[in-house]
């Protein structure tokens, strides 16, 4: 079985529920129907069942009564445990997830005994704490349904698992059957997925099984899990208004797994831009051209141009133009001009300013008014973005703040203070700490204190943001291990911004 999280990342979930008719026949032609869903698909599926002791999760008084919701639904599709051990055996032979609902604490040792794969909590049930606790000893990944419940509510089942050390995921739902377009809230996974980074959110829906237009804005909303109840209908069997038949949840899927691929980044952490529309793009673009003759030596001025297209390969085109630029030739009048933008340090330091906001402004992090910004270019500006870090210094009293920045694919070389003691705590990304020759991984949230003396290093693959809380920074208190970094004068290393 594969990682508890990964078995919960981009699942589809069908929910059998009562739809096998209290017939173990007529719930295997489901599970197969299912199946072959996900066969034609390739995708990850769990067909779900509900678990619940009849003879004790209905009142001795209410047993047999028709006039009270559920109870003769329940009572005319009961199942064995035997029954239902050859329904999970059939999920398993179709290559899929098995995967229940217990609706009472024998239902979790009925799923403990089947050795079922994921537990689902049903919205009913998130708030039922002594289930709640069974399930939690479980050690099984868990998939929680929040239909009905508040923020709130969900802080404290999110609070409850966590500090548990359970894997598990929240679908967000509405609890209505079927639900009303207008009621669905799909934003609401956008503010989870904000609100819970490390767990894996979903949406269980309960609509109009013929409008798939829903689990594609799920899945754009951010989506990993979807949930919808299915069924098999025949000349005697008629599916409800919120369950699909096999064709339905075939569209389902097909839907889906459209919108995942117009979603889906084709480049890692940034925007893939193909060829053909960068041919696209640069056929509209303006070039550059000489509005008189033009002596090689002399700069080019706004005055000394027009800019209109086409935009041909190697011309410079407007975006590129600046006040001052040398020609490299003699150019006549309506002349393409052919020159460069100069890569200079101001340039480089422009460019680098621009990427360390963006990453502030993904992370949620505002900084005011009120502090300096450091370019720490240990080999110059040039290889700034191997080597070196953007350190926002915000207080330095008696005690010291600071943010840093570490742009994707940088590292920060060894070193030392003699005088602070500083202790880090990543906010944002990813983090390799090496301390005394000792490496850490760090995820958002850890800490780590480095002493006095002590040598230490950083990197990040995809870029970082942490917090350094310290003693009084002390200027020249930076001691290199490369010798070539400790001749440099600080001056010479370090590029001082008071506004950006």
């Amino acid at each position: 079985m594969e990682n508890k999280k990964d078995i919960l990342e981009d699942l589809y979930i069908f929910e059998m529920a009562n739809s096998h008719q209290g017939s173990v026949e007529h719930g295997l032609d489901i599970i197969h129907e299912m199946g072959k869903i996900a066969r034609n698909h390739n995708i990850k599926a769990a067909v779900k069942l509900q678990y619940r002791n009849l003879d004790t999760f209905i009142h001795p008084d209410y047993k047999g009564r028709t006039d009270v919701p559920h109870i003769p639904r329940f009572e005319s599709t009961r199942l064995t445990f035997d029954q239902f051990s050859q329904l999970v055996e059939g999920v398993r032979e179709e290559g899929m997830v098995t995967m229940s609902t217990p609706f009472d604490e024998d239902g979790v040792d009925w799923c403990m005994e089947q050795g079922i794969d994921v537990i689902k909590v049903a919205s009913c049930s998130s708030l039922d704490w002594p289930l709640l606790a069974k399930v939690a000893e479980t050690g099984k990944p868990l998939v929680i349904s929040t239909g009905g419940k508040t923020l709130s509510d969900i802080d404290k089942i999110y609070n409850f698992f966590s500090h548990r050390n359970c894997h598990f995921a929240f679908l967000h739902c509405i609890a209505e059957y079927p639900a009303p377009m207008g009621h669905l809230q799909l934003d609401f996974i956008d503010k989870m997925k904000k609100r819970y980074p490390d767990v894996v959110i979903g949406y269980s829906g309960h609509e109009d099984p013929e409008d798939n237009t829903v689990p594609m804005m799920a899945v754009a909303k951010g989506a990993s899990i979807l949930e919808r109840h299915v069924g098999l209908p025949t000349e005697t069997i008629t599916l409800n208004a919120y369950s699909m038949n096999p064709k339905q949840a075939d569209a389902w899927v097909v839907a889906a797994e459209n919108a995942k691929n117009m979603c889906s980044l084709k480049k890692e952490n940034d925007k893939y831009i193909s060829q053909a529309e960068v041919d696209s793009l640069n056929s509209l673009m303006r070039g550059v051209y000489a509005l008189k003759p033009i002596k090689k030596g002399e700069e080019i001025h706004r005055g000394d141009v027009f800019f209109a297209m086409p935009c041909h390969e190697k011309q410079m085109n407007s975006g590129d133009f600046y006040e001052g630029v040398v020609a490299s030739r003699d150019y006549e009048a309506r002349e393409e001009i052919h020159e460069k933008r100069e890569l200079t340090n101001i340039n480089l330091v422009r460019s680098v300013v621009h990427d360390a906001k963006g990453m502030l402004y993904e992370a949620g992090i505002a900084l005011g008014e009120d502090f300096e910004v450091e370019l720490s270019h240990h080999y110059g500006m040039q290889n700034f973005r191997q080597v070196g870090a953007v350190i926002i210094n915000i207080i330095n009293r008696e005690y010291c703040k600071k943010l840093l920045i570490v742009l994707p694919g940088q590292k920060h070389p060894m070193h030392a203070h003699r005088v602070k003691e500083e202790t880090f705590q990543l906010l944002y990304g990813d983090l390799e700490v090496e301390i005394e020759g000792k490496k850490r991984n760090m995820k958002p949230g850890d800490i780590q204190t480095v002493l006095r003396g002590e040598k230490h290093a950083f990197s990040s693959k995809t870029g970082a943001i942490f917090e350094e809380v310290s003693t009084t920074h002390v200027k020249s208190d930076s001691y290199y291990d490369d010798p070539a970094i400790c001749k440099l004068d600080p001056i010479e290393r370090k590029t001082i911004m008071r506004n950006w």
